[in-house]
């Protein structure tokens, strides 16, 4: 791909990160290098440039310039639809949901869905949050004090807040099969081809990948089931996520979603809701790790206000620190790191001429260690977000950016900052030598190798 060398320059230890390509690559290689790591295949130079492009098999261009990136994901969003990527990983789990539709099918449901994540529903699911991380604290303290891989404890977490937020009142749930299903889907969907982030069509080969459909019948027939029970339960007496879903009507037109619909978006929320929420802890927990006086000055933020409490809604506001330190942790580890997109019609973005069929991607992961946007890019500085109107909207996009943002992404907020700062209320987290995680992507950037850190209570 690329075939410029960036020589790096001498500085102190910084968190870990991806080594981004500095020298050509072929075909074969490159198709081998992103079967390992999606984002090995982003040139260094993304890092330095406002725009890269070339050709494996077909023209592909990565945008790092935030007002090119604006125009795509907002002024000319219909000419940009999610690429096949996206389609070909998700679609068998989660069909035409809200995430992966486009057009008029898109905007009905997300006009149906956007009320269930309105500040007030999302305020009012702070308790079962709380419970979580509280439940995650005693775990630790019964580990003792050997290391605990916090990866682990985080996915942990993050799958009880989802389950509790959509199937509250659910006896006969069994959350263990629900949880195995998800992560085995996961890690046979997440085996990317470089072929599906260039766009090649469905008919190309992607050499490796074995899609079981077991997991999938196993996550539908639970959701389906969780519908029909509660349909004929009613609604709980604080509503829940599915309950919010089973109520919720287009303004427009009235309709509501069919029992296949629902289910493909509550399996979308579960999915998305589950995993992304759990790496942006996971990496938090590294950082703060990484920085003792970070972590201090955490700590202090989060002992003030809790002072010994659990967390609640109204806590979020005034622990600013602590999501400073998630908005760091999802600028240095984007949960999705690239996200690819194809051009319909010719265009022209930051100087460059875009064709019909191009790739067009957004390296996150890029975009947020890019030297002409952020100072010291690559170092953990939590403190650049007091100021949050000073970044660009548009170099900074954890959540996607325009008309298609993540819809449940205050619902992850709350949550990061709520278990965040529960657990550093109550520990002093230390590395373990040697443990250090690798950044990898496959399906979404996670730490290879676990985070594993030892926990102190305080």
């Amino acid at each position: 791909m690329p075939d410029t060398v960036l020589p790096q320059a001498a500085q102190s230890p910084l968190p870990v990160r991806v080594p981004l390509v500095s020298e050509p690559w072929g075909l074969l290689k490159s198709l081998q290098e992103a079967r390992r790591n999606v984002l090995s295949i982003i040139p260094e130079i993304a890092t330095t440039q406002p725009m890269v492009s070339g050709k494996t098999g077909k023209r592909w261009h990565m945008v790092m310039d935030p007002q090119a990136i604006r125009e795509m994901l907002l002024d000319r969003l219909d000419q940009y639809p999610k690429s096949l990527v996206t389609k070909n990983l998700l679609k068998p789990a989660i069909g035409e949901s809200l995430f992966i539709a486009e057009g008029a099918h898109w905007r009905w449901q997300r006009r149906t869905a956007a009320p269930v994540f309105s500040h007030r529903n999302v305020s009012a699911l702070a308790p079962i949050m709380s419970a979580a991380a509280e439940r995650a604290c005693d775990r630790i303290a019964a580990a003792g004090p050997r290391a605990v891989n916090l990866l682990d404890e985080m996915v942990t977490t993050t799958f009880d807040v989802i389950a509790d937020v959509t199937f509250s009142g659910g006896d006969t749930f069994d959350r263990d099969g629900v949880h195995n299903a998800i992560d085995s889907y996961i890690a046979e969907a997440g085996k990317i081809s470089l072929f599906d982030i260039l766009g090649f069509p469905d008919w190309v080969p992607r050499p490796g990948r074995v899609m079981s459909g077991k997991a999938l019948k196993e996550m539908k027939s639970v959701a389906d089931k969780a519908i029909e029970d509660r349909a004929a339960r009613g609604t709980s007496a604080v509503p829940d996520l599915l309950d919010l879903l089973l109520a919720g009507e287009d303004p427009k037109s009235g309709r509501t979603m069919s029992t296949a619909e629902l289910r493909d978006n509550l399996l979308t929320f579960i999915v998305a809701g589950h995993e992304t929420t759990a790496l942006t802890l996971a990496w938090s927990m590294y950082l703060v790790a990484f920085d003792q006086d970070v972590q201090d000055r955490a700590r202090a933020e989060a002992q003030s206000v809790l002072q010994g409490r659990a967390a609640g809604a109204e806590d979020v506001a005034d622990l600013p620190y602590i999501r400073q330190i998630v908005d760091e942790a999802l600028r240095l580890y984007p949960p999705a790191g690239i996200v690819s997109r194809t051009a319909l019609k010719k265009d022209t973005l930051g100087g460059r001429e875009i064709l019909p069929g191009d790739t067009v991607m957004i390296p996150i992961y890029a975009l947020g260690r890019s030297k002409l946007l952020w100072e010291d890019a690559d170092a953990f500085r939590p403190e650049r977000f007091a100021n949050r109107k000073a970044i660009d909207r548009y170099a900074y996009l954890p959540f996607g950016d325009g008309p298609r943002i993540c819809i449940g992404a205050s619902f992850a907020l709350q949550e990061a900052v709520i278990i965040l700062a529960t657990l550093l209320s109550r520990f002093r987290f230390k590395p373990v030598a040697g443990r250090d995680p690798e950044p990898v992507m496959i399906l979404t950037l996670r730490p290879e190798g676990g985070v594993w850190l030892t926990a102190e209570a305080v």
